[in-house]
C-alpha cells in the first residue's frame, strides 16, 4: 500500500472501532482524502428508530465540509465479514456530490484493501452537480 492509502486505512480502521452499532452490530469506518491532502474519517451511528442513522461515509463527508474542504479524491471504507462492504446507494450519491466518476473507492476488511473501484463503476451514469450547471 502507498503511504496515502495506508493513512486512509488507519483512519478508517480507527473510526470503525468507535462506531455505534448496537442494533446491527456491524461497525463501519470510512476515511476520505481531499484535493488539499487532508484526511477525514467517519463511522456509522445507529439509532433506536432503526433504520434511522448515519453511514460512515456520511460522517466523513460531514467532517470534511466542516473543515472547509469540498473535493474528495479517494475514499476507503472498512467493514468486517467475508463480503465487500461497498458504500450503500445513498452514500454513492453523497460521494458523487464531492467527487468525480474516476474517484477511487477502496473497500477493505481487517486484513487490508480487498478491492478498488472507480465511483463510476459503482454509480454509472450518475446525476451530479454538473447536471445542474
Amino acid at each position: 500500500m502507498t503511504t496515502e492509502l495506508t493513512a486512509l486505512f488507519e483512519a478508517a480502521k480507527a473510526a470503525q472501532a468507535r462506531a455505534y452499532a448496537p442494533y446491527s452490530r456491524f461497525q463501519v469506518g470510512a476515511a476520505l482524502r481531499t484535493a488539499s491532502g487532508a484526511v477525514h474519517a467517519g463511522c456509522n451511528v445507529e439509532n433506536a428508530a432503526y433504520p434511522v442513522g448515519a453511514c460512515a461515509e456520511a460522517g466523513a463527508l460531514s467532517a470534511m465540509v466542516l473543515a472547509g474542504d469540498r473535493a474528495v479524491v479517494e475514499v476507503l471504507v472498512i467493514g468486517d465479514g467475508p463480503e465487500l462492504c461497498t458504500p450503500c446507494g445513498a452514500c454513492r450519491q453523497r460521494l458523487r456530490e464531492f467527487g468525480a466518476s474516476d474517484m477511487l473507492i477502496h473497500v477493505a476488511g481487517p486484513e487490508g484493501v480487498r478491492r478498488s473501484f472507480a465511483l463510476g463503476e459503482l454509480l454509472p451514469h450518475s446525476f451530479g452537480p454538473d447536471n445542474l450547471s
